[in-house]
C-alpha cells in the first residue's frame, strides 16, 4: 500500500502549467517534486533552467551519509522523496533492497550518450534485468589541505599521524573510512573492500586509535568547509568543494594519495512507491541531469563533470582538466569503492568505532 503525505496529495493537486517529457508529450499537473541529494549537487542555479522550463518547483532535502539515505527508504522515513541519490558503490543493497522504481530508459534519450565507463553498468539493474538507476555526477574525492599548514602533500598516513592531532578530520561514512583504514594497514588496493573478518577486526582497531586525533567526523561539506577557513581543520578525506570554495583566499592543496584515489559516481532513482505522475517528471529530471544544461552549469559552478560528454567542447580546456575529461584515461587510476557482501558488519564496526 502507498501512504501519501499530505504535500503529495496538495501538490499534486495544485494548479501548475503541464510537464512535457522528453518526447514532448503532456504529462500530469504537479507543482513540486523534492530531490534527495548532497548541498554540492543540488544548487538552486543548477535546477533554475529545468524549472523555468516545466513550471515544476524542485526542492531539495540534503542528504548526511549514503548510510542515512538507504536506511530512510527502508524504514519510510524518506516517504517525502521522490528522487533520489544513491551512490553507484552502494547500487547492489538499493536494488536488492526492492526500494527503487524500474527506470525505462527509453524516456531519458541522453541516457545512450553516457561515457562508455558508465554504460551498461550491471550494478544498477536488478535479477529482472531491469534498470533501476542511472549514474549523472562523477569525480574523486582527495584529501584537502592546508598548503600553509603542511610542509608536504598528504597521504593517507597524514591521517593517522598524532602530529596534526586535533586538526584531521575524516568522513561520517564506513565505506571509505575503513577501506581508507585498510589502505594505511597496506592491504593492496585490489582487496581493500573485500577485507577478511581479521582484517576487517584490525581495521577497527586502526580507526579507534585515530579518533582522539580527529577534530570531527563530517557530515556536512558546508562545516568541513568553514573548519578549514578558519584553521579548525588544516587536513581532511573530503570533497574537492573546501578547495575550491577557498583557493583564492588562502594556500589550499588537493593530494591525490598514491596508495588508490577515491572515485565517485552518484545516480538518479526513484523510490518503489512514487506516482506514475511523478515518476514521469522523474524521468524527465533524469535527462536533465545528463543534459547540457545542468552539466554545464555543475562543471563551472561546483568543478564537476556529468556523466555525458555533451558540454565537453564548450569547456576550455582548463576546465576540462579541472574536472578530468581532457583525459578520460584518469578513471583507470581511480579506485571505485564497492559495497561489500558484509557491509553490515562494516557499519557495525563504523558504529562501534564512533561509540568508542
Amino acid at each position: 500500500m502507498i501512504t501519501l503525505t499530505r504535500r503529495h496529495m496538495l501538490s499534486t493537486l495544485a494548479a501548475s502549467p503541464l510537464i512535457l517529457g522528453p518526447a514532448g508529450a503532456a504529462r500530469a499537473k504537479v507543482a513540486d517534486v523534492t530531490w534527495a541529494t548532497w548541498e554540492s549537487n543540488g544548487k538552486a542555479e543548477y535546477t533554475n533552467t529545468f524549472e523555468g522550463r516545466t513550471g515544476v518547483k524542485v526542492r531539495r532535502s540534503f542528504l548526511t551519509s549514503e548510510d542515512a539515505q538507504f536506511a530512510a527508504l527502508k524504514s519510510g522515513a524518506g516517504v517525502d522523496w521522490d528522487f533520489l541519490n544513491p551512490s553507484l558503490n552502494g547500487s547492489s543493497r538499493y536494488v536488492k533492497g526492492g526500494v527503487l522504481k524500474a527506470l525505462d530508459l527509453a524516456k531519458v534519450p541522453n541516457a545512450a550518450r553516457m561515457y562508455d565507463a558508465f554504460q551498461g553498468q550491471d550494478r544498477i539493474k536488478g535479477a529482472d534485468g531491469r534498470t533501476y538507476m542511472i549514474p549523472y555526477l562523477w569525480g574523486l574525492n582527495p584529501i584537502v589541505y592546508r598548503a600553509d599548514r603542511h610542509e608536504k602533500e598528504p597521504d593517507y598516513g597524514t591521517l593517522f599521524d598524532p602530529k596534526y592531532k586535533g586538526q584531521l578530520a575524516m568522513r561520517d561514512y564506513a565505506l571509505e573510512a575503513i577501506a581508507i583504514a585498510g589502505l594505511h594497514m597496506g592491504i593492496d588496493r585490489a582487496k581493500v573492500f573485500t577485507m577478511s573478518g581479521p582484517e576487517l577486526a584490525e581495521a577497527k582497531k586502526v580507526l579507534v586509535a585515530q579518533k582522539p586525533l580527529l577534530r570531527t567526523y563530517w557530515q556536512s561539506i558546508g562545516d568541513l568547509t568553514n573548519l578549514f577557513a578558519t584553521g579548525e581543520v588544516t587536513c581532511a578525506f573530503s570533497w574537492r568543494v573546501p578547495y575550491d570554495v577557498l583557493k583564492d583566499t588562502m594556500k589550499m592543496g588537493m593530494a591525490k594519495p598514491a596508495a588508490g584515489i577515491m572515485g565517485w559516481c552518484d545516480c538518479f532513482a526513484m523510490p518503489a512507491g512514487i506516482s506514475d505522475e511523478r515518476a514521469e517528471i522523474g524521468l524527465a529530471f533524469a535527462d536533465y541531469l545528463l543534459g547540457p544544461d545542468y552539466g554545464l552549469a555543475v562543471a563551472r559552478g561546483g568543478n564537476y563533470a556529468t556523466t555525458t560528454p555533451v558540454i565537453r567542447d564548450q569547456l576550455t580546456p582548463a576546465e576540462q582538466a579541472s574536472i578530468f575529461v581532457n583525459d578520460m584515461g584518469i578513471m583507470k587510476d581511480f579506485l571505485w569503492p564497492v559495497a561489500p557482501p558484509n557491509y553490515a558488519d562494516w557499519l557495525k564496526a563504523w558504529n562501534e568505532v564512533k561509540a568508542s
